[in-house]
């Protein structure tokens, strides 16, 4: 298939600026893949599609405070630092990606107002806008990533903007139950800080917040056991390549940046289980997808596996994990809106955009829910 089939007109508004004020309150679009049939309810009904015996599949990555501002030695121009990923431990090399990046070459040095302590060393090139820092500073190996971590801020996407001016702070206020003399942009940061999060969260290693798994809240999923839905863990660290424009033509020539995966023996014993029972497995999130489709065996069946995968799914794709999807609602030609296409059909789940545009759904990491159902 080619990238224009997927194009779709996103009016701006509809992108999603903050998360609904409880996790489940947001919509949810089902589409019924066999049928063609669309539902419109709210992510807290999902407990209704699913019976005792099925197994929902979730991430349990981290998200990390990835952005962090800087100066550049001498000119102190004002540089964003977006970290990807830690190289080498031991030495503090980190992957990183910076802006404006035409006036970072190697041998520069950025300091950080808010530690004087630590310092940037560019010492790569890696593309455009990546480079390699190595991180100098007096604090011991153990106590570094967490004095940097503390430089940086919650990584919302770059089209969540939000200009605070009286009238939009006094809907938040009403619209997130602040009390009179509570400050806005605090409560605001505090928010990202919450809510670019899942409840499953505890291994640090992301970038961006696997989306889906943010629907669900102790409670819904506490209604969920109740009910006798099972689940399960894996974890795959979500990368900036998820934001990544695809720049070609044909889906082949296009690939798709590393993420770091691991699937536990619980997760493969809970799948074969959910399969020899004939009950539906559910995949929460385009990165859950990905990881199981990833190391399936010639069998079709899961195995134990950690390490990075780079698999791109779009139509046509055969899956041989989950036969049911719980995802957000994803940006035109972009490589998440492929995947839930060669899920659940692309001409059905190309129209429910068009009907998701026409019903006011949101879209983005804070945005609406779809679930793709037989």
């Amino acid at each position: 298939m080619k990238l224009s089939q997927f194009r779709f007109k996103l009016p701006d508004e509809l992108l999603a600026q903050y998360p609904t004020l409880y996790r489940e309150d947001a919509r949810m679009m089902v589409l019924h893949r066999k049928s063609g049939e669309i539902e419109h309810r709210q992510v807290r009904d999902v407990v209704e599609y699913f019976d005792e015996g099925d197994l929902f599949v979730f991430n349990n990555t981290k998200v990390f405070p990835a952005r962090l501002y800087g100066r550049k030695e001498k000119t102190l121009a004002r540089i964003e630092v977006f970290l990807q990923r830690e190289l080498q431990h031991e030495h503090k090399y980190w992957d990183v990606i910076v802006d404006p990046a035409r006036k970072i070459r190697v041998g520069n040095k950025i300091f950080f107002e808010e530690d004087s302590n630590i310092v940037a060393e560019v010492i790569d090139n890696t593309t455009s806008r990546g480079r390699t820092f190595r991180f100098l500073t007096d604090y011991s190996v153990d106590e570094f990533v967490p004095k940097l971590y503390a430089l940086g801020e919650t990584p919302t996407p770059r089209y969540i903007h939000r200009p605070m001016d009286e009238e939009t702070a006094e809907a938040f206020r009403k619209e997130f139950l602040l009390e009179p003399d509570e400050d806005v942009n605090e409560a605001v940061k505090q928010m990202d800080e919450e809510r670019y999060q899942s409840i499953f969260a505890t291994e640090i290693g992301a970038v961006a917040a696997p989306a889906s798994n943010m629907h669900f809240s102790k409670q819904l999923v506490k209604r969920m056991e109740i009910h006798g839905i099972e689940s399960t863990i894996l974890t795959s660290h979500t990368s900036l390549g998820d934001y990544k424009e695809i720049e070609v033509e044909d889906l082949t020539k296009h690939k798709v940046d590393l993420e770091q995966i691991n699937i536990p023996k619980a997760l493969v014993d809970a799948v074969d289980r959910a399969h020899a029972a004939e009950r539906r497995v559910c995949a929460v999130g385009t990165e859950v997808m990905r990881a199981m489709e990833h190391v399936v065996g010639t069998t079709g069946q899961l195995k134990e596996f950690s390490g990075w995968t780079n698999k791109f799914i779009y139509p046509p794709y055969k899956f041989t994990v989950a036969n049911s999807f719980f995802c957000n609602l994803y940006m035109p030609q972009s490589a998440q809106l492929m995947m839930v296409c060669a899920f659940g059909g692309y001409e059905q789940v190309m129209h429910a955009y068009e009907v998701a545009v026409e019903e006011g759904y949101h879209f983005g990491d804070y945005g609406d829910a779809m679930l793709v159902v037989d």
